[in-house]
């Protein structure tokens, strides 16, 4: 049985997205560096095809914390420990795939990229329509935001080799089972094979 070939990439309208590459995060997952390289390379791939690179963090402000209700499981506790200040070297962007001038750059609240930021706008302003989505980890932002964007009719891909989870037991199942359905699966290599092709 063959791979059904992937669909062509106009660049100009293509983002990646490089997700919760953030210092406090990136460190927490196994083989950080290896993960990180991979995904400068993909970025750069992108930048010299034309097309766009957009950045989300999370990272709360005293606001933000005060707002988060006792009914969200999973922020109510950062709420409480006040984690992740906005502020903080541990919700700053890793050095290594740092933004440059002229690049999306979004800070959310939640696990998606898309719920408590402007990010729909600000792609939609581009004329961005198709979606390269790289981070961490696999279980929350990259699930959150795939199953987001897919609803608002995305071409996607997820980069297979652009995210990482703490449980690698869940990544497997994730990318090859659930994903599939919703998004074109491509490694690093691909990309930079499309881009070229495109």
């Amino acid at each position: 049985m063959t791979t059904p070939a992937l669909p062509t990439i106009d660049p100009k309208r293509t983002a990646l997205l490089a997700m919760d590459f953030q210092n406090g995060i990136v460190q927490s997952i196994a083989e950080p560096d290896e993960l990180v390289e991979r995904v400068k390379g993909a970025i750069a791939d992108v930048r010299a095809a034309g097309g766009t690179i957009g950045y989300v963090r999370v990272a709360f402000t005293e606001d933000d914390w005060s707002a988060i209700p006792a009914t969200n499981k999973t922020f109510s506790g950062v709420a409480a420990a006040q984690m992740m200040h906005h502020e903080h070297d541990t919700t700053q962007f890793d050095a290594r795939i740092a933004p440059k001038d002229g690049d999306i750059i979004v800070r959310k609240i939640r696990f998606g990229s898309i719920s408590t930021t402007d990010l729909h706008e600000q792609l939609r302003e581009r004329g961005i329509e198709t979606l390269i989505l790289s981070g961490i980890s696999t279980s929350g932002v990259v699930l959150s935001t795939l199953m987001d964007v897919a609803d608002r009719d995305y071409q996607v891909y997820v980069l297979t080799d652009g995210v990482a989870d703490h449980d690698p037991e869940v990544d497997r199942v994730l990318v090859e089972k659930v994903f599939p359905s919703r998004a074109h699966l491509i490694d690093t290599t691909q990309l930079a094979e499309v881009l070229k092709a495109a």
